[in-house]
């Protein structure tokens, strides 16, 4: 079992890892999976109960009579001809601590083969975990910031399912680089990654654990300095946000938690100061002066904390195209970089927040499969994965637009930025409200509403919280409508459009009943001819599919020319749905992976 050295990411003759084979992870994993911390709780132990220590130990060999001593136990040690004793007992926990972090290293390794990401690790109680490249959903590619110094990187390879991700902690830079290309062109329906010779990989494997170490913290430096995971990509194909800008945007965020916190801290004065008034006597208002500060001063730190931390982990922020999906980079200090391939992102949301308006500012989130633990998707450093652009012009939500949703028909633009984001306006297709359900949402019923194509279901909400969901209808899980007995007797309900977990909401409530009876019939039949002709989880394949149209969708049985009913806000008649009518309550066909239903 042998560990190829490190190469260049790109370099030519690099010796690719996806060969099936077990390799190990870097040399220093032990010590940042655990070790480092353990190496500094012991100093801290030396340093500031070195006392008792010496004490126990020497205990430990003269049971029966432990000499008093007193000030420093290092002078006394010195003093009593105990320092080869002493210095044999560090050599002895150092060794016993190389010996610890080589087993866990030892047992801690990893294979790439045509159908799966494997990682095993455990000396005593051992794990294995798998998982299939056909389910990848995407490539995290992170880097501590102790990590950064010397030149390592965790991968984390997202699968379809709770707890379902596979780490690979940790590798070099390079190497990381390197497994996420292979991974990614496995997973797209590529048959072999990159091929190396024989040559090159015996080269690197007669490299030694010095040369790899320094290559490491070589490159460690240099990405500090210059950042990192931009070097294949042309410049002018990255896109960055201005400092100032996501600063700014962060701070007018963060004047919501400033509010939030200041009606807490007028809450509990307005509830303690009239008792402590009336009972302090004169010393009343020096001790509601001390109750003020100490209720304010922490109330403030904690709304300024959660606005460095957004802030921090938005800097640097950058997204671009490659050829394995879409890579997105943020982080300060600790660098994340995730790549999203093509058809794993299920639904996007364009929302503006009110204080954003007069800067024509926006923020695209996603829905997508993270393959984390339901816990573990509630925090939020897991949540800044489902943030693409942090903060944006029109012209920067409209390249990342392109990039994460490159299927967009022409056609249904005008259904995303004027009659969407920016809409109302008159005529839109758009089905809203009716007049007699204006109370639900008093001052967004004119814009509150659903329109349906051949491409997408787009949901849009909000006046003044600005909010556009596009859900593409290959991706679509299921669309479920709910009726209580007062939608009932206004004839309207609330329509779902269920997804995988994310930031983005698919639910649209007083909509005509009628209406959504048949946007339901009719989605059923689009979702499962857009299913069967979306090959965008395969996008290597691409071009040897290229031609075919929607041969796909005549295996499914459904006719040509299917067109969507006048008063959905879709784009009726037109597409290669156009014509087609079927019976209500057709829903979607069986193995599609998703859900058709009426709730009363």
């Amino acid at each position: 079992m042998s560990t190829p050295g490190q190469q260049p990411h790109g370099a030519p003759g690099a010796a690719s890892l996806a060969d099936g084979e077990w390799h190990r992870m870097h040399p220093l994993t032990p010590l940042m999976k655990g070790g480092l911390v353990l190496v500094i709780v012991i100093g801290y132990l030396i340093a500031n109960l070195r006392e008792k220590i010496v004490y126990w130990l020497i205990s430990l060999f003269t049971p029966t009579r432990v000499p008093e001593f007193g000030g420093d136990p290092v002078d006394w040690v010195v003093n009593n001809n105990l320092v080869l004793l002493v210095l044999l007992g560090v050599l002895a926990l150092a060794v016993l601590l190389v010996g610890m972090f080589w087993l866990m290293w030892r047992f801690h390794d990893f294979r790439i083969t045509e159908a799966h990401v494997e990682v095993r690790k455990g000396v005593v109680f051992r794990s294995h975990r798998r998982a299939p490249l056909d389910r990848v959903q995407g490539v995290n590619l992170t880097r501590p910031f102790p990590a950064r110094l010397i030149g390592l990187a965790k991968l984390e390879v997202d699968g379809a399912g709770n707890d379902a991700n596979v780490p690979l902690e940790y590798l070099s830079t390079a190497k990381a680089e390197s497994v996420r290309a292979d991974i990614l062109r496995l997973a797209s329906g590529a048959r072999h990654a990159r091929e190396a010779t024989r040559g090159s990989t015996d080269a690197a494997a007669a490299r030694t654990m010095r040369a790899q170490l320094a290559a490491s913290m070589d490159a460690g430096v240099t990405g500090l300095i210059a950042g990192v995971d931009l070097d294949d990509i042309a410049p002018e194909h990255v896109l960055r946000i201005p400092t100032g800008r996501l600063v700014g945007s962060h701070v007018l965020s963060g004047l919501t938690w400033l509010a939030l916190f200041a009606v807490i801290f007028v809450g509990g004065m307005i509830g303690t100061l009239p008792s402590v008034l009336a009972d302090a006597g004169p010393a009343g208002g020096a001790l509601a002066i001390g109750i003020a500060l100490a209720m304010g001063i922490p109330l403030l730190l904690a709304s300024i904390a959660v606005t460095w931390s957004r802030i921090a982990r938005a800097l640097r922020y950058s997204i671009a195209p490659t050829p394995d999906g879409v890579r997105i980079t943020f982080g300060l200090f600790t660098t994340v970089t995730e790549t999203i391939p093509p058809g794993r992102i299920f639904a996007v949301e364009v929302m503006q927040p009110l204080l954003w308006r007069p800067f024509g500012w926006w923020s695209v989130r996603i829905n997508r499969m993270s393959g984390k633990a339901a816990s573990q998707q509630q925090s939020s450093q897991a949540q800044q994965f489902n943030i693409v652009l942090p903060v944006g012009a029109r012209a920067d939500v409209e390249r990342v637009l392109a990039l994460i949703l490159p299927d967009v028909p022409a056609e249904v633009l005008p259904l995303i930025w004027e009659q969407g984001v920016l809409g109302p306006v008159a005529g839109d297709p758009y089905t809203t409200i009716p007049p007699r359900g204006w109370w639900r949402r008093p001052l967004s019923w004119r814009r509150h509403g659903a329109a349906l194509t051949d491409f997408a279901l787009l949901l849009r909400r909000g006046r003044i919280w600005r909010q556009l969901a596009v859900f593409p209808l290959a991706r679509l899980q299921g669309f479920s409508l709910h009726q209580g007995p007062i939608d009932r007797a206004q004839g309207v309900a609330k329509a779902q459009a269920h997804s995988a977990v994310g930031p983005v909401r698919g639910e649209v409530s007083g909509l005509d009943s009628q209406v959504l009876l048949a946007m339901l019939d009719t989605l059923s039949v689009s979702a499962a001819r857009a299913a069967a002709a979306d090959r965008a989880h395969r996008w290597a394949e691409g071009h040897e599919l290229a031609g075919t149209g929607a041969a796909p969708a005549a295996d499914q049985g459904l006719s040509a020319g299917h067109g969507l009913p006048a008063g959905l806000g879709g784009l009726a008649g037109q597409g290669p749905l156009a014509g087609q009518g079927l019976p209500a309550g057709h829903g979607l066909p069986a193995g599609l992976g998703g859900s058709a239903e009426r709730t009363s």
